[in-house]
């Protein structure tokens, strides 16, 4: 999943929803973490980044809605119909794309399965809107 301000991408973390600090996570280059199943204690969310792709894991029981506003949450980011982080529409132009189309509801429902492509472009776009992701290594 991609976020744009200004056509610029902008890098969503690695280890959201990773307690990176447990002893059990192990670290490796990228910043990248994995090895969960060391941590004594739950380490890591339903819902989380292991790497700097803008791949969101989800890893929830069947009946769970995973939504995109639970994972600008445990980013620390808000994303409210018209806002995103410290941008808001009248400010700003922000459009969402699910697939490399519009999407004209609020971001923070968007459900998270079925491998979607999310492009949240803020500002400026970007030459071509993404419409595909790469998750042969997700």
């Amino acid at each position: 999943n991609d976020v744009f301000v200004d056509a610029e991408p902008v890098t969503v973390p690695a280890g959201i929803g990773i307690d990176i600090t447990d002893p059990g996570v192990q670290h490796f280059p990228g910043p990248n973490y994995g090895g969960i199943e060391e941590c004594s204690n739950p380490c890591i969310s339903p819902l989380h980044t292991h790497d700097e792709t803008g791949i969101l894991h989800t890893e929830a029981a069947i009946d769970d809605l995973l939504t995109l506003g639970q994972f600008f949450t445990a980013w620390g980011v808000t994303l409210e119909d018209g806002c995103v982080g410290e941008y808001c529409e009248g400010d700003t132009e922000i459009a969402v794309y699910v697939d490399g189309g519009q999407y004209d509801g609020d971001p923070a429902r968007i459900e998270l399965e079925g491998r979607l492509q999310i492009a949240i472009v803020i500002g400026t776009p970007p030459a071509d809107i993404p419409d595909t992701a790469d998750f042969s290594q997700a």
